[in-house]
């Protein structure tokens, strides 16, 4: 595969997540019964949802910088992976397995796109190894 399209697939993927992350970020944060009571019958605590907001909006605005903070990137990818996983499986426990459908979308979409990103971004540019 060429960088070119690499890129292309990799920044498609990147804008799809943050309007994905930036959506339910904004709406924990704003209390929207959309996102909030879901995430409150799942059994997540107040203050947990609205650290969520927080992280997710921070890391957006992470992944969309071009060529900066490639390894806080990094940290972004894995705390997104993180939070698909979580909700899939209390997903799958409270509301059963037709609930999980968005987390499995959202989950393939973050492993093209993470992928993408390291056909970009070789290690040792991320990381600074020889």
């Amino acid at each position: 595969m060429k960088t070119k399209t690499a890129k292309i697939i990799f920044w498609s993927g990147a804008i799809f997540m943050s309007l994905w992350f930036g959506a339910s970020g904004f709406f924990e944060l704003t209390k929207n019964p959309v996102v909030w009571d879901i995430t409150r019958q799942l059994g997540y605590p107040p203050h947990f949802i609205y650290i969520l907001g927080v992280f997710k909006l921070s890391g957006i605005l992470v992944l969309l910088l071009p060529n900066r903070l490639l390894r806080l990137k990094e940290w972004v990818f894995a705390g997104m992976f993180f939070d698909i996983i979580f909700a899939f499986f209390s997903q799958i426990a409270v509301l059963g397995f037709p609930a999980t459908i968005d987390a499995i979308v959202a989950f393939t979409v973050l492993s093209i796109t993470y992928l993408m990103f390291r056909k970009i971004y070789h290690p040792e540019t991320i990381f600074g190894e020889a």
